[in-house]
């Protein structure tokens, strides 16, 4: 094994960051979010890796390097996840234990790119320069004003496609769909997602009413694990109206399943939460096959360079949470420019390196 190649050391901190105004979606309410930070090191080399939930995943990764990840060889990145797998069986192979794998997978891969001194994408294999985004947000805890102001936003800032959160109060969810319509005027794309909160006869009925207001993308419109349902609305909903779901798969055969069972017109993969860099990739081979398109959730600054080596790749989430705290938390973050993020073609792996001294205050005792 190859002494620079071999991981010596590796760490695992929880962050927590207050929200800048109360958040929630149909079946969630949430005031801050936790970000975990891997890094590993080899010989002078350091790779960070990341992912978001509770920060007791914190520890459990801190378990999992000691007991499967130190002293292997850096670029056996599929053995060293495989290993991980087994290690992880009474974590439990989906939630924190997939949450777990995943950082560790992203920081195995940004070590290995930057040992190489290539950027990630460049690793994985660049099939294009930018990655388009739509901006994410629309809580159903803000009001008109707030809800007008962000969506507003992004359109002048040339992102050319928004989401809104709606089904905490279904009765409300029309008016406030055409509040953000008018906020965005006629040519920006209006993408719904409910979170799951609308049994299958409330999610045929809406669907039908967002289509007055041009909404093209209805997400978990009912719950991810009812397929059935996911495939009734497919079926019925609006043509130009598309049902997404995936965000909460924490395996391949979660994604696979619900690619077979024909539940979505796009999936949805989160890199943070299906087993990373690698995991998501396999999402992304799974929809070629089939074909489908694939649509990255969250965690913007690696989704980024994992939606320019992704072919069949439709759009990155630019979730407002998380670009936010990615821009608080690194240095290199990209920001969308004419709706679209761009790799740093000049940093090597994730191109990020952490401000360690301006985030030291989120950090949690775990």
């Amino acid at each position: 094994m190859s002494s620079i190649a071999t991981i010596r050391s590796g760490s695992a901190v929880a962050y927590t960051v207050p929200t800048d105004a109360p958040e929630g979606d149909g079946t969630f309410a949430w005031n801050a979010t936790t970000i975990i930070l891997v890094t590993l090191q080899a010989g002078d080399v350091k790779g960070i890796g990341y992912t978001y939930g509770h920060g007791v995943v914190a520890p459990l990764v801190r378990d999992l390097l000691k007991q499967v990840v130190i002293g292997q060889d850096a670029c056996d990145i599929q053995r060293i996840a495989a290993k991980v797998r087994y290690e992880q069986r009474n974590y439990g192979a989906g939630g924190i234990g997939a949450t777990a794998l995943s950082a560790i997978d992203v920081a195995l891969w940004d070590l290995k790119a930057r040992l190489l001194n290539v950027p990630l994408v460049t690793l994985l294999g660049r099939v294009r320069d930018a990655a388009v985004v739509y901006g994410s947000g629309g809580f159903t805890t803000y009001n008109d004003e707030q809800l007008t102001s962000q969506l507003a936003g992004w359109v002048h800032q040339g992102i050319s496609m928004v989401k809104m959160k709606i089904g905490t109060h279904p009765e409300d969810d029309l008016r406030r769909v055409a509040v953000a319509r008018t906020a965005i005027g006629d040519a920006a794309q209006l993408f719904v997602d409910a979170n799951g909160a609308y049994s299958r006869k409330q999610a045929l009925h809406f669907a039908e009413q967002f289509a007055d207001y041009r909404v093209t993308w209805f997400e978990e419109p009912v719950s991810s694990d009812d397929l059935e349902g996911l495939r009734l609305l497919r079926d019925r909903a609006p043509a130009g109206m598309d049902i997404a779901a995936g965000e909460y798969g924490f395996s391949d055969m979660y994604l696979r399943n619900m690619l077979a069972s024909g539940a979505v017109d796009v999936l949805q993969a989160d890199a943070t939460r299906c087993g990373g860099v690698s995991g998501f990739m396999a999402a992304s081979a799974m929809c070629q096959a089939h074909p489908l398109p694939l649509s990255a959730h969250c965690a913007p600054s690696i989704h980024m360079h994992l939606a320019c080596a992704s072919g069949p790749l439709r759009h990155v989430e630019y979730f407002h949470d998380h670009a936010r705290l990615e821009s608080m938390f690194f240095d290199g973050f990209q920001a969308p420019l004419d709706g679209a993020m761009r790799p740093d073609l000049s940093r090597p792996g994730l191109g990020l390196e952490l401000k360690e001294s301006d985030v030291e205050s989120f950090r949690d005792d775990i």
